[in-house]
């Protein structure tokens, strides 16, 4: 089989096409062929160090991915070859709370990740694809789509006639907007872009800010809401976007913490307005199983289909990453396989 692997030294143009023997399924394991893969910005800080900058390799980066189940090992009855699955992010994040343990079982690294033709997992640690769904979205959905999915049902718990701020227009700010829009709430989106502004409308959202043309974002936030401010606020920025979170939040609001887009550390946290606004903050790291296959339930019912932005084949896999490292996206990145045959046996 053909894989991309990190060779032990860190960039782009070290990623390393490579030829690999099809891994064989152990007891409990099914051997999965890979039919789509999506990006998150994750795995540009794999493959750039950032993560694990000790890593020997190699490794298989990317973490998210759709297969069909070609092999079954011995005891494997959870599911049937032919089923259409996906790997969880956090392999043994079953339900319930995470622990640091947890940490240490996630794709893409230090796990090996899905920029594979063929992988092998436990059966425990799949779920079964949206039949609506083409392979390209249901790809999308294991990072991005459970991340939003905790942030804004399971811990955020957004209800009818709450205002949801969400920043960006990438893959988690696009599924935090569905999923809100599925609970009934009001969302306001923000941008560098007023295409991408009107496209996020287009989707749903009920207003959208440009952050470049009103650096003060947060009063737009205040002026929509008469003042009040957000009930939830999906923070992707990180650093340069926190202080303004805080400040158009509701008393007793919710921030969820996603991402670091723009550095991760705060140098001056505005402690006096989060006090007076009882802020509270909720750091997201993707999500388990359960609530996994609860988001297939919701995405399956509501027949909802990920935003995905362009297609690359395989072999171009790199150009994908390039693609993501630009940052001119609009929802996810994603990378299709070649048909292989099945391997017999």
């Amino acid at each position: 089989m053909q894989a991309f692997v990190i060779p032990g030294e860190f960039g782009l143009d070290r990623l390393a096409r490579v030829d690999r023997p099809i891994p064989a399924p152990g007891p409990n394991e099914v051997l999965i062929r890979v039919k789509a893969a999506s990006l998150n910005a994750r795995d540009l800080g794999v493959i750039g160090g950032f993560y694990n900058p000790d890593l020997k390799g190699p490794l298989i980066p990317v973490s998210d991915g759709v297969g069909e189940v070609v092999k079954l090992g011995e005891g494997a009855t959870r599911f049937g070859l032919g089923d259409r699955v996906s790997p969880i992010f956090t392999q043994s994040w079953i339900a319930g709370e995470a622990t640091q343990a947890n940490w240490t079982s996630t794709l893409g690294s230090p796990l090996d990740g899905l920029l594979a033709e063929y992988a092998v997992f436990h059966e425990e640690r799949l779920v079964l694809a949206p039949g609506h769904l083409t392979d390209v979205e249901a790809a999308a959905l294991p990072c991005a789509g459970v991340t939003a999915w905790h942030a804004i049902v399971e811990e955020g718990q957004v209800k009818a006639g709450d205002t949801v701020v969400v920043q960006g227009t990438g893959g988690v700010s696009l599924f935090a907007l569905q999923f809100a829009k599925l609970q009934g709430a009001r969302v306001i989106v923000t941008s560098s872009s007023d295409e991408k502004l009107e496209r996020a409308i287009a989707l749903g959202a009920d207003h959208g800010i440009n952050y470049k043309d009103n650096p003060d974002w947060n009063d737009a936030v205040l002026s929509y809401t008469g003042g009040q401010g957000a009930d939830h606020i999906v923070d992707l920025g990180g650093a340069a976007t926190l202080a303004r979170s805080i400040a158009s939040l509701r008393v007793g609001g919710r921030i969820s913490l996603v991402g670091l887009l723009s550095g991760g550390k705060v140098e001056d946290f505005p402690i006096v307005p989060a006090i007076l606004r009882k802020a509270r903050l909720q750091a997201i790291n993707v999500g388990s199983r359960e609530m996994f296959e609860a988001m297939n339930r919701a995405i399956s019912q509501h027949a909802l289909r990920p935003v995905v932005d362009r297609v690359f084949p395989f072999s171009r896999s790199v150009d994908a990453l390039r693609h993501l490292q630009n940052e001119s996206y609009f929802g996810k990145i994603a990378i299709r396989f070649n048909q292989n045959e099945i391997p017999s046996g």
